[in-house]
């Protein structure tokens, strides 16, 4: 049995030391959405990591063992969430699909690629949680497909509360493997930020939007 709080540290530490996520909180990076943000993660970064991809396979594939025993088809929301869904699915030895981002212009006009059973039960697997917006888009569309969405996992969540709000409304349960808490309690520990900078990124998560205009 895994610990949570243990892997959301080490998966912080991981994620860190790829710089899949980097820290910047005196000179933000700014998001597609207009937000200044003092954290970037890429955790696409992991794939070419042998050590840490595996690491975040096993985990992710624990958890949904775990939490969701019934489960019989893994999905992956396109794209950063196709690969990790991909090596979870071979890892648990399920059937696996994806979801695009919008129908396909051509052929078949699909929305999910791959085979969707009648009440097929579904968790569904994605790179990273920010609003949730695209993650629950695709829930929407595999229960309109007739699946049965038992949950969804991700690598890492920045935990805004409209996010927990977004979930609550969809019924979609979530559960991440290392979240926003975690990792400024590593970048802390491992002296990456001053107690000063651990402030300003913990302003941020308060109330994104708003943070540095």
């Amino acid at each position: 049995m895994i610990n949570p709080t243990t892997i959301a540290r080490q998966v912080a530490r991981m994620l860190l030391e790829i710089k899949a996520i980097q820290l910047a909180p005196t000179q933000p990076f700014q998001w597609s959405s207009g937000w200044n943000s003092p954290i970037y993660c890429d955790n696409r970064l992991s794939l070419s990591y042998p050590d840490v991809r595996t690491f975040i396979k096993h985990a992710l594939s624990e958890v949904i063992v775990s939490a969701y025993p019934d489960v019989e088809a893994i999905a992956g929301v396109a794209t950063a969430g196709i690969p990790q869904g991909v090596l979870v699915a071979d890892e648990i030895g399920l059937p696996f699909i994806y979801v695009r981002a919008e129908p396909k212009k051509h052929g078949l006009n699909n929305l999910i690629e791959g085979k969707v059973e009648p009440a097929q039960r579904v968790v569904i697997v994605e790179d990273l949680i920010s609003t949730g917006g695209s993650s629950l888009r695709a829930a929407d569309a595999l229960r309109e497909a007739g699946a049965s969405v038992l949950g969804m996992v991700a690598i890492f969540t920045y935990g805004f509360e409209t996010a927990e709000r977004n979930f609550a409304e969809k019924s979609v349960d979530l559960r991440c493997l290392s979240d926003y808490t975690a990792l400024l309690d590593e970048a802390a520990h491992l002296h990456y930020i001053t107690e000063d900078q651990l402030a300003t990124l913990a302003d941020w998560r308060r109330d994104p939007a708003n943070w540095g205009v």
